[in-house]
């Protein structure tokens, strides 16, 4: 055996979240030349192993969109640990030509769509792999972000944050010990946001619904009535959060839900969470005098927006401003990735903004004022004008409709 064989035998190739069938037509369609390869079912647990055990990372191959939970957001984490550079590629459904430069800005090294080319991969991962060391010395990365919050805004959101967390401790406090009292789960829960820069984050709330929130709606279906355009749509809404098994359209080419929320070791399903918030609106799915979705506590929460309070510690911690554009799950931020909707992404992340408040009185706004305003705010916003809208939301928060 050859030195070389040797070194590369001691080599070890990272995947991130490989399903088993996708982890089995790798191992068996490519020829890594002898590398070790070791799966890992999320980045702490991967970045745990490195450390720990000091492994000899040739390259990471993670199953993750550009903007998905391990794609930019894994750099970042990679980069917090000083964790040596290496080859990051991903295997994911979605890329154009803003993507692309988002992913290199950020640091991905390549990027693969599904359904995968195997042939095309072992190539490029060993050639990536054997010259890393010139390729490298040539690589200029850069933070994705092109806002930095200025000292003013920072500290205001740092002083009103922190004072609205310690004035409502009391209400976060009692909030908790109800929604534990009343329902077995974790109190809080949080998704994954994109916000400046497309930087990807944890965004929290309080949880409102059972965790078993499915099982309880299939007990008491006999006690619904239904009305002609619910009837026309039961299948389709009868899939409701926490049925993370029944896998919407847009899931099913990946396999698994896209559209996760997290708490503790539960999981959500936020694509059917918002739409069965939409059925409770008007000619609802349910009618049932209670529904058996919803806790009582998280009546309460949600008509109060109380659910939202634990965006503070987001705010505290520098993940969003008081006001900014609201941050977006993974799956709207990839639709926004063109020059005429980037924009937005240049501006900070916000719990109210400019549409919030645009929006009283005005009835339904469509998505591309929504997106016009986002663009107005993040050409136009400063400390003044954020204060204008912190005194425009109050009302704007007592109008009729949710905005």
């Amino acid at each position: 055996m050859t030195d070389s064989t040797s070194s590369k035998n001691d080599q070890i190739i990272l995947l991130l979240r490989f399903d088993a069938e996708l982890y089995s037509s790798l191992v068996n369609s490519c020829n890594f030349e002898g590398r070790q390869i070791i799966n890992f079912e999320t980045d702490d647990d991967l970045i745990d192993e490195w450390q720990s055990k000091n492994l000899n990372v040739a390259a990471i191959i993670s199953k993750s969109d550009i903007l998905g939970k391990y794609g930019i957001n894994l750099i970042e984490s990679l980069h917090k640990k000083d964790l040596p550079a290496v080859p990051v590629i991903l295997v994911g459904k979605h890329l154009d030509k803003n993507l692309r430069k988002i992913a290199l800005s950020a640091g991905i090294t390549d990027f693969f769509t599904r359904p995968v080319n195997f042939e095309h991969i072992e190539k490029r991962v060993n050639f990536l792999i054997d010259n890393w060391a010139d390729l490298k010395a040539n690589l200029k990365t850069k933070t994705v972000s092109t806002y930095k919050t200025p000292f003013g805004k920072r500290a205001f959101d740092v002083f009103f944050s922190g004072l609205a967390l310690l004035g409502l401790s009391p209400v976060f406090l009692f909030v908790y010990l109800w929604i534990k009292l009343e329902s077995k789960g974790p109190a809080f829960y949080y998704s994954y946001r994109v916000g400046t820069g497309y930087r990807v984050f944890k965004f929290y709330k309080f949880r409102s619904m059972y965790v078993n929130a499915d099982q309880r709606l299939k007990d008491l279906k006999h006690l619904n009535q239904y009305n002609i355009d619910a009837a026309a749509n039961s299948d389709k809404q009868e899939t409701i959060i926490n049925d993370v098994e029944t896998l919407c359209n847009d899931c099913l080419s990946y396999g698994k839900c896209q559209f996760p929320l997290y708490a503790d070791k539960v999981r959500w399903c936020e694509k059917q969470y918002i739409d069965s918030r939409k059925t409770m609106v008007g000619s609802a799915f349910i009618k049932i005098k209670d529904d058996p979705r919803i806790t009582k506590i998280g009546n309460v929460i949600r008509n109060l927006s109380i659910d939202e309070l634990p965006q503070l510690w987001n705010v505290f911690i520098g993940n969003m401003s008081i006001v900014g554009n609201r941050p977006l799950p993974l799956y709207e931020a990839e639709k926004l990735t063109t020059d005429k909707y980037a924009l937005r992404f240049a501006a900070p992340a916000g719990i109210t903004g400019l549409w919030q408040v645009e929006k009283r009185g005005k009835g339904d706004m469509s998505e591309e004022e929504r997106l016009m305003l986002d663009n107005t705010y993040a050409q136009n916003h400063s400390l003044a004008t954020d204060l204008k809208l912190i005194f425009k939301t109050i009302p704007a928060l007592l109008q009729k409709e949710n905005v």
